[in-house]
């Protein structure tokens, strides 16, 4: 494995430890076994290598890019496997991503890198769209459905069961279940 993977392996396991705003690229280079130097030689700073740890070390992330790449025939299991896949992405990061909120220094320069490779949260929504546009070119969804609009109903009602799972919230629903309704539900409201 070369240096930049060590490193990143190194990064994942320290941010979800400990969360990104205490993590320090001095904690990383040791627990990679690197001097922070050769972390500089791969990563501009710590907010580019968070991106990396996301795109990179998040099996979850691959999961949502394989699901919005399907070509279903069902509406509802496309869907159902993106909802599945897009909880578990968000469950998989909140730990990392809500520590980059409580410092607006790490918030600015996440929110530049990101910039920076064009990459951000929206990414999510408009890999919904995409999926259910080549889906209407199938006839699967109506020409003139709200394809923004249900991207960001079942993208933000992912993002909720996760955020609610990670605060232990009573009667929440499996995930599975989750999923299977909310792709019922968008479904549905684009018949």
């Amino acid at each position: 494995m070369d240096t930049r993977e060590l490193i990143l392996d190194a990064a994942a396991g320290v941010i979800r430890h400990r969360g990104m705003a205490k993590t320090t690229t001095r904690e990383i280079a040791r627990e990679a076994g690197y001097s922070e130097a050769a972390l500089y030689k791969h990563f501009s700073s710590k907010a580019e290598l968070l991106v990396a740890v996301l795109q990179e070390r998040s099996p979850a992330m691959a999961q949502l890019t394989r699901a919005t790449d399907r070509d279903d025939e069902d509406l509802t299991t496309g869907l159902t496997a993106i909802a599945k896949a897009a909880i578990a992405f968000y469950t998989d990061s909140f730990p990392m991503l809500a520590s980059i909120f409580s410092e607006p220094s790490i918030l600015a320069a996440h929110t530049a890198s990101l910039n920076h490779i064009g990459a951000g949260p929206h990414r999510v929504n408009e890999s919904v769209v995409d999926y259910l546009r080549r889906h209407e070119t199938l006839g699967l969804v109506p020409a003139n459905a709200d394809l923004d609009g249900a991207a960001g109903l079942l993208v933000g009602a992912c993002f909720q069961h996760a955020f609610l799972g990670h605060m232990n919230w009573p009667d929440r629903r499996s995930d599975r279940a989750a999923a299977t309704a909310f792709a019922t539900l968008v479904a549905a409201s684009l018949r």
